[in-house]
């Protein structure tokens, strides 16, 4: 499945019929689309790979037009250049736009796996474009049965264009469905992880949220401007009031159609599973994902670290947490134990987020990253926050460096997440068992201080800690049954996804079982069991 893991962001914005918006600015409604690319802006966190949009203008021969390009969304859009903007905003102005901003390991840098996709056809109902966050678990099965024809063919190993291809087959022959009908009928043939948005020539726009709510979606409305994208704080710089921003509900669609906006739901609810990722990593701390501050929740999450703090803590102690990430947390949990949080590593701003970047970068990325401050560091006892470890390979450089360069007396390593034990088939770059750092250490002979002390040795830390899985859910202030814990529990909340999850641990190697005794499956609930306390 490694072609297919990704995370993304998406937005959305439309300029209802009616009199101009007071947040469309000097803008005039034909011209909304230029407030995309600021949209995307705040959700760049998502992705730095690529980035796109589509606009919808009927008054040109390409009703809808697509722009996307490989870079940030300042080098994709010219943001640095303001002629180059100009230009390129006047030949993409319409009255409605979707973006897309990308980070994936699947293929290469290259410009045809930017989104947003767009479907040419002579019928304006069948031509359109969508952007789409997230992945479905049942991928292969959907790319066989399309296969499966002789005269189908896929240019891309991707959901992205499984997608379409099922988006076009309920628009095939005479039928004319409304978008909301296509969403409902193609959601049925889908397991899996999706936030989608999609814009076609009629100047129709679809905005949907996958049936367990796993990928988020926040939109809000405003006198004639409705917008919508993947975290609520793209909204709120936009100009939208915080009463005005809304969570789109899981199994929920927003189809608009010129002035009208229809809110409705598509699939039947069968519970919800809200990434619980989302608040520990990815999301921008300014936002609010499902009625919970980002911010709080990381917050809390340092709190519950300084609540299982058991070293002595003296004068010379110190916490510093691994930008950008884990600020919140180690501040609360500093606070808690009355120890000064400090900047001791330094982030370079232009390297990018190295979690998403593709595994060959990753560790000459790291390297380059964080500059460990001497001044600060030199002969300190540091407590080390960091917002999770999946690979290991960020924190492996960070404690050589610490040590070598910062010259710090001793590094205690702090993880305001349990571990990463298990793989993520629904849109996050981690697909095997193999290449996560914590599953080979957790064994049912081992007590929980153990298995941290050997991964305090493997990490060259001098001690190492976990919050325990029921710490999530207390922080995100979330019932555990409403959040996808999949990759601490090993429990999935789809079919599909419990499927590939049964392979993914009958490939992992039989060296490794006979070694640890056990198989992951059992690492899984060894950590999870109530004796395990921390």
């Amino acid at each position: 499945m490694s072609e297919l893991n990704h995370e993304c962001g998406i937005a959305a914005i439309y300029h209802l019929a009616g009199k101009a918006s007071p947040l469309a600015s000097s803008h005039g409604p034909d011209q909304i689309s230029r407030l995309l690319p600021r949209m995307l802006l705040d959700i760049q966190n998502r992705g730095q790979l690529s980035a796109g949009l589509t606009s919808y203008n009927p008054e040109r021969s390409q009703l809808i037009d697509t722009f996307r390009e490989v870079g940030s969304v300042s080098e994709v859009f010219r943001l640095n250049h303001q002629g180059k903007a100009d230009s390129l905003m006047e030949r993409y102005a319409g009255r409605a736009a979707i973006g897309h901003v990308r980070y994936a390991t699947c293929g290469t840098e290259d410009r045809s796996y930017a989104q947003p996709f767009e479907r040419h056809h002579l019928q304006k109902h069948k031509w359109f474009s969508f952007g789409f966050n997230g992945q479905l678990a049942n991928y292969t099965a959907l790319r066989d049965k399309l296969l499966a024809d002789d005269d189908h063919h896929l240019a891309r190993s991707t959901d992205t264009e499984i997608i379409m291809h099922e988006i076009s087959r309920e628009l095939s022959g005479d039928r004319s469905p409304t978008l909301f009908e296509v969403i409902s009928k193609v959601s049925k043939r889908f397991d899996g992880a999706y936030s989608l948005v999609l814009l076609n020539a009629l100047g129709q726009m679809l905005v949907a949220r996958d049936p367990l709510g796993i990928k988020p979606v926040c939109y809000a409305i405003e006198d004639n401007l409705f917008a919508a994208a993947s975290e609520s704080v793209a909204l709120l710089n936009l100009g939208f009031s915080h009463n005005s921003i809304h969570c789109l509900d899981p199994g929920h669609a927003i189809t608009i159609d010129g002035s009208h906006v229809r809110v409705e739901r598509f699939a039947d609810q069968l519970g919800r599973a809200h990434c619980f990722f989302e608040w520990i990593y990815f999301a921008n701390v300014a936002s609010t994902m499902d009625g919970r501050s980002v911010y709080l929740s990381r917050k809390a999450l340092g709190e519950e670290l300084a609540r299982l703090e058991d070293l002595t803590i003296g004068e010379d102690t110190i916490v510093v947490p691994v930008p950008d990430t884990s600020k919140c947390a180690a501040d609360a949990m500093a606070y808690q134990l009355n120890v000064p949080s400090v900047e001791g590593l330094i982030r370079n701003r232009y390297s990018g987020r190295t979690f998403i970047e593709g595994g060959s970068h990753r560790r000459s990325k790291a390297a380059i990253k964080y500059t460990p401050l001497r001044e600060v560091l030199e002969g300190k006892r540091v407590l080390l926050v960091e917002d999770s470890i999946v690979r290991s390979t960020t924190m492996r450089v960070l404690i050589s460096k610490i040590r070598e360069v910062g010259r710090a007396r001793e590094i205690h390593v702090r993880v305001a997440c349990p571990p990463i034990t298990s793989p993520c088939f629904y849109g996050i770059d981690m697909s095997t068992i193999d290449e996560l750092f914590a599953p080979r250490f957790i064994r049912p002979d081992r007590s929980v201080d153990e298995m941290h002390m050997a991964m305090a040795r493997e990490l060259g830390a001098d001690s190492l800690r976990y919050l325990p899985v029921e710490s999530i859910a207390r922080a995100v202030e979330r019932p555990v049954e409403e959040l996808c814990q999949a990759c601490i529990t090993g429990r999935y909340p789809t079919p599909c996804g419990q499927q590939l999850y049964d392979i993914a641990l009958s490939k992992v190697s039989q060296e490794s079982s006979v070694e640890s005794g056990t198989t992951d499956r059992e690492v899984v609930r060894t950590y999870e069991s109530p004796q395990a306390t921390l």
